[in-house]
């Protein structure tokens, strides 16, 4: 089982908040549901009860299909979205941050 990420310390460890750590981290991209199961590390049954929502809020959308899988992505154009990348984005930092600013206090001292 993965670590738990910042983003997930910071908003709870929920199906949901495991997609969109995971939609995120690897934003750009373009997913089958079985990947975004395996590496969000829930359930086939719990992706399926989320997905319609997350549709439907346009937070992900489809990109193309490849034989019988269809592959979607984050929608990296709504304004939600923005706001979760930016919150991921400075969360990282954040914690970046304070491991740098302990390795050099160790290395000062």
């Amino acid at each position: 089982m993965k670590e738990t990420t910042i983003f997930r310390a910071a908003l709870g460890d929920s199906p949901v908040i495991r997609v969109l750590d995971f939609l995120i981290e690897g934003r750009g991209l373009d997913y089958s549901l079985t990947d975004i199961t395996e590496n969000a590390n829930i359930g086939w049954t719990t992706l399926h009860r989320i997905w319609d929502r997350l549709l439907r809020l346009k937070i992900v959308v489809p990109t193309r299909e490849i034989g019988r899988a269809k592959l979607f992505k984050l929608n990296e154009e709504n304004p939600a979205v923005k706001e979760l990348i930016r919150l991921y984005d400075t969360l990282l930092f954040q914690e970046t941050e304070k491991y740098f600013s302990k390795e050099i206090e160790v290395i000062i001292h």
